[in-house]
């Protein structure tokens, strides 16, 4: 274990900007290369201060910065030291359902129709006798479904591996991409778990608005100057707001995402239930691009299946990592999706309820129109509505028994803007009176007219 003044001069050569955030980067980078040890004491705040030539103040906000990530803790009587384990976050992930079953007719989760998915009984019917359940030595893999995969890829990539949707692939390239203290860029809004699981592994986060096309270029350039390790998008469904990047955009991207270490983690969620296009930087940049392809919207939530592809040295890595815990994701559900994949039935199916839920949007979108609400325009289960106070439209439309997601969770840092989020996989009838009801809170607080 250092003496504080070892640590004080260690932080202090450490240190490139003397800002809060440029020290607590500074600190959380030395955390992580193993630099600075769990039960390490840290110097006082006016010590590092008068060390670095800044105001207590900037050194009082680094340490916030700091315990926010749980990467230090701070004892009266023994000052401050680095953590031995960090503490978990209050997440966002938690803030945006509904509890089940106090809603009529819950608009807040994001989940597909039941009714649209494909039929599972005759793909069981049709499963061969010789799948593979009995070893754990095979690929992780099934080599057909690999192949299939590969075929449906938006680009040639290196390698692929499968495993339990989207939100464990996320999981899984922000434990191998990003460190404490590492700068990360997201969209503004985007998905609120990925906030939660990059704002657990001390990630400094850049939010870049959106438009109609996609992450905005000037944004994008204004934060490639902090030199971020990664950059997660969603390259169409955008949940929230529905946004599918164009192909314009795409190579705009690109453009500015070239000779830069940045890699760009593309969260295609929702995939066949979105019935538009995808545009990705992949085509352009495969050695900087690290595709997710979840299935669980399009074929099913408890499949909990999604495929991962990019460059070699990336997917290995979350492969082998891997082997320490689950080691594979079952290869009878590798079968099922399989067979579901080469199945013309069930494709028609998938075609089907991605024509459904835009119908849906179409419907809902057009309805809040004609009430003077206009929500973003864009493709898959989601629809970004703008309000005069989230807080009371959502408590306002829950009276009415309707659940929707506030818009508060999906912005990395505190938003002016008020949203909601209203998810359309389960607005099977009654669009129009629905959107009468939303837009009757989206506008003001007051009287909801009730659907």
């Amino acid at each position: 274990m250092y003496t504080k003044s070892f640590v004080e001069a260690t932080i202090a050569e450490a240190v490139e900007h003397r800002t809060a955030d440029g020290i607590a980067r500074a600190i959380g980078s030395l955390i992580s290369a193993g630099t600075l040890n769990p039960g390490d004491q840290l110097p006082t705040v006016r010590a590092l201060a008068g060390h670095l030539g800044v105001s207590p103040n900037t050194v009082s906000d680094a340490w916030r910065i700091l315990q926010t990530h749980g990467a230090i803790r701070t004892d009266r009587r023994r000052g401050t030291s680095v953590r031995d384990r960090r503490a978990g976050i209050g997440g966002r992930y938690w803030q945006v359902p509904v509890a089940p079953g106090t809603i009529e007719l819950d608009l807040s989760t994001g989940t597909p129709d039941k009714d649209l998915l494909p039929q599972l009984g005759p793909v069981l019917h049709r499963l061969h006798a010789d799948v593979a359940t009995t070893s754990y030595v095979n690929r992780p893999v099934v080599v057909e479904l690999e192949t299939e995969l590969r075929d449906r890829w938006p680009f040639p990539v290196e390698a692929i591996t499968v495993v339990d949707g989207a939100q464990d692939a996320l999981d899984r390239v922000v434990g191998e991409l990003v460190k404490l203290g590492d700068t990360v860029i997201v969209e503004d809004p985007t998905f609120p778990p990925l906030i939660d699981m990059l704002e657990m592994a001390g990630a400094s986060i850049i939010g870049v608005r959106l438009d109609e096309a996609g992450p905005r270029i000037d944004d994008l350039t204004a934060a490639m100057e902090r030199n971020p390790v990664a950059l997660f998008t969603q390259p169409r469904a955008h949940n929230p707001t529905g946004v599918h990047i164009s192909k314009k955009r795409t190579r705009e991207m690109a453009s500015v995402l070239a000779n830069t270490a940045t890699v760009v983690v593309e969260d295609d969620h929702s995939a066949g239930a979105t019935g538009v296009p995808i545009h990705s930087v992949g085509r352009i940049l495969p050695d900087q691009v690290v595709h997710i392809h979840s299935f669980s919207k399009s074929h099913g939530p408890d499949l909990r299946i999604a495929a991962l592809g990019g460059p070699e040295r990336i997917i290995s890595q979350v492969v082998q990592r891997r082997q320490l815990g689950p080691s594979w994701t079952s290869r009878l559900i590798q079968q099922i999706l399989l067979t579901m994949l080469q199945d013309p039935e069930a494709e028609a199916a998938v075609a089907h309820a991605a024509a459904t839920y835009q119908k849906r949007r179409e419907a809902l979108h057009t309805s809040l129109a004609s009430h003077g609400v206009h929500a973003v325009p864009g493709a898959g289960l989601n629809v970004w509505v703008p309000v005069a106070d989230e807080q009371r439209a959502v408590v306002a439309l829950a009276a009415y028994g309707i659940g929707v997601a506030p818009g508060a969770p999906f912005h990395p840092t505190p938003s002016d803007d008020h949203h909601i989020r209203v998810s359309i996989g389960t607005l099977r009838s009654d669009a129009a009176k629905v959107a009468e009801t939303i837009a009757s809170a989206a506008r003001a607080p007051g009287i909801v007219t009730e659907w």
